[in-house]
């Protein structure tokens, strides 16, 4: 279905732009008049204050953030010790370990 825009009604779209035109002459002499509102009075300003607690708090998220989630030192004396083959696994306490971790797996459901 074709539309034939030659027979579109223009005067429609000049209204709008005349309430636009009108609406931004309004804007532009309220905004002059609180200019001048401004200027006689003084700007406030805004502050704000962290209790004691935040601070601490803020701090203590500063140090963790710099501290590494994996000790290297320890991967690396692990890496060595399974190299050289000193590194040795307890059976029972793996398993003890395996089970307590799937109870605490548990117990979050």
């Amino acid at each position: 279905m074709a539309i034939d825009i030659k027979q579109v009604n223009t005067t429609a779209h000049t209204h709008v732009g005349k309430a636009k035109a009108d609406v931004a002459k309004g804007s532009s002499q309220a905004s002059q008049g609180a200019a001048t509102a401004s200027t006689s009075t003084p700007p406030k300003s805004d502050s704000v204050s962290i209790t004691s607690q935040a601070q601490q708090l803020q701090s203590t998220q500063a140090k963790l953030a710099n501290i590494p989630e994996v000790d290297q030192g320890k991967v690396e004396e692990i890496k060595l010790a399974i190299a050289e083959g000193r590194y040795k696994i307890d059976p029972e306490k793996l398993a003890t370990n395996i089970a307590q971790f799937e109870n605490e797996l548990k117990d979050l459901n």
